[in-house]
């Protein structure tokens, strides 16, 4: 139970430090590499969506959350194409507008894609990581001793 808590406050954190580098990838524009403030915006959505999935389905294999947040941002992406008064009111708004998207471009799909494919790259390897290095035991390895015989029979 414990190990599950640590994985999702990881998580959790992962989504807000991606968060705040999205924020700031709009907020700095100015002074960001041209390359970086055109599309590392809408990848850090799509690693946020990955990271969301991975946060609400820790005992899940990862390809489940690579799967589910591609549909997702391509769900939304390809909603952009349906341009009505309601919905349009909902996207002018801030927070409508980051989680909606306001005008389809097939680009955001290869910037989601890049976002969410890097994501689960590296949440991976730092599972393997862990894995190996056995930093969520929850009991440390003990060594194993023969006490099944006494000191003559050894």
């Amino acid at each position: 139970m414990k190990k599950d808590i640590k994985v999702k406050l990881i998580y959790i954190s992962a989504v807000l430090v991606v968060i705040v580098l999205g924020i700031s990838s709009r907020a700095y524009t100015d002074q960001l590499p041209l390359f970086i403030s055109s599309h590392a915006g809408d990848a850090l959505w799509g690693s946020m969506v990955y990271l969301g999935f991975r946060l609400l389905l820790t005992r899940q294999r990862l390809l489940l959350s690579l799967v589910l947040s591609l549909i997702v941002s391509f769900g939304i992406e390809f909603s952009q194409l349906y341009q009505e008064d309601w919905i349009n009111g909902i996207r002018s708004s801030l927070l409508g507008g980051v989680i909606l998207g306001k005008g389809f471009l097939w680009i955001d799909l290869i910037r989601y894609s890049a976002g969410i494919g890097i994501t689960f790259i590296l949440d991976g390897l730092s599972l393997l990581w862990i894995r190996r290095t056995g930093e969520f035991q929850m009991v440390p390895s003990q060594k194993k001793t023969n006490q099944c015989c006494s000191e003559k029979e050894q």
